[in-house]
């Protein structure tokens, strides 16, 4: 029988786990201790049942990419995130919670815009972005936060540009996103604020219908939803969700990233004071393997008995892949918690892997390549403004970051 109910889980690990104080980069150490012992192990979530934790980084490619492994979040002993997230995939589903044949199908509706070349293409907008928005910074006061000036408009207004959202309204999704986000919201808090979000793209893709322009909620509107591929809904569901994680996850690997690399003066040193742009390609790769913002692992359902590890995972067990300690796999990757920008990282897990596997990497990518090589010789005394210890980090949420990054030069 599954052990779903809360007392099968007493005496269980408890997941997410404390990250060290004075550590904000590191995984939890009791991460660390159960890839070492226990690689494939059960763990108690919020809501008392014990789905498994995978840690390591073989194992973690192996069973994302296994057609046995379901993303789909309806059905029974798949483990929510919170009771928040909890409400919202049952209230709602898009391409990133569904299983093929329906997940391709409506993913491929949307992959046009995200190819490498077309996301190439984009690589002068987002380095007007970047300068314009660097030279705002320059000629106003400091210190100046971080996130508020730089990391969050840069993805905001490339995805804002991409999807044919007015950017006047960041505030909006902005907000609704930080609430949606956030493993503490209550189930009616996250409800509240993706209603709203949905209800704001639903009238947009209304007026695109009418008027349409140059950019993907117009296709969505003019070709999708017209001809009946998709309800106007799921075109809407599926706009929030570009909208959400084209902006909040990249611009919490800009300020973060920034930290990392303040806090590694020698790695800043390199890619400060080079024009090889093949180097701040490779920061970007060092960078999300090493900071790996989406920690709270990936979550999934096993549909079969699968054999990993010594263990046996039973169908409809939940199971969450732990991509951040995957990442510091002494196996997949040597001296892993050590900062190297050097490194051969391509092999992170930190977009997934599988079918599943980011759709919007191409152009997290884009961006953090411009940003990386752009920032730090325009700015190259760049400096924290407070003292480390005074930073707050997003503990609890879904995505991680600092919510603040008071910077001076």
């Amino acid at each position: 029988m599954t052990e779903t109910l809360a007392d099968t889980a007493a005496g269980l690990p408890e997941h997410p786990m404390p990250r060290a104080a004075g550590c904000p980069f590191d995984p939890p150490p009791a991460l660390h201790a159960l890839q070492t012992d226990s690689p494939v192990s059960r763990v108690r979530i919020w809501d008392g049942t014990s789905p498994w934790l995978i840690t390591r980084h073989d194992h973690v490619r192996a069973l994302l990419g296994d057609p046995r492994i379901s993303a789909d979040p309806t059905r029974p002993g798949y483990p929510h995130r919170s009771a928040g997230t909890k409400a919202n995939d049952l209230a709602r589903q898009t391409f990133l919670t569904m299983d093929d044949p329906e997940h391709a199908r409506l993913r491929r509706m949307v992959t046009a815009p995200f190819a490498i070349k077309k996301v190439e293409a984009l690589r002068p907008s987002v380095q007007k972005i970047v300068d314009d928005l660097i030279d705002a910074m320059l000629a106003g006061p400091k210190p100046v936060d971080l996130v508020e000036a730089f990391a969050l408009p840069v993805p905001s207004l490339v995805i804002c540009e991409l999807l044919g959202v007015p950017y006047e309204d960041h505030d909006l999704f902005q907000r609704n996103t930080r609430v949606a986000v956030r493993r503490t919201s209550t189930a009616e808090e996250v409800l509240a604020a993706m209603q709203t979000l949905t209800d704001y793209l639903d009238d947009l893709l209304t007026v695109k219908r009418a008027r349409p322009g140059d950019d993907l909620l117009s296709v969505l509107a003019t070709e999708r939803v017209a001809k009946g591929e998709m309800t106007q809904r799921q075109a809407a569901e599926t706009g929030v969700l570009l909208l959400a994680a084209g902006h909040e996850t990249t611009a919490n690997m800009i300020a973060l990233g920034t930290l990392a690399l303040l806090r590694n003066p020698d790695q800043l040193a390199l890619l400060r004071d080079t024009e090889d742009p093949k180097v701040a390609a490779g920061a970007v790769e060092e960078l999300l393997r090493y900071l790996n913002i989406t920690h709270s692992g990936r979550r999934r359902v096993a549909l079969a008995d699968i054999e990993v590890g010594g263990e046996v995972i039973r169908a409809g067990d939940g199971v969450i892949f732990a991509n951040e300690i995957a990442n510091r796999d002494p196996e997949a990757f040597s001296d892993p918690d050590r900062l190297d920008i050097t490194r051969d990282a391509r092999r992170h897990v930190a977009f997934g892997y599988g079918v599943h596997q980011c759709l919007g990497q191409p152009l997290a990518r884009v961006e953090l390549q411009v940003v990386y090589n752009t920032l730090y010789s325009r700015i190259p005394t760049l400096a924290l403004a407070t003292d480390f210890d005074q930073l707050e980090f997003k503990h609890d949420g879904i995505v991680y970051g600092v919510y603040e990054l008071p910077v001076t030069w």
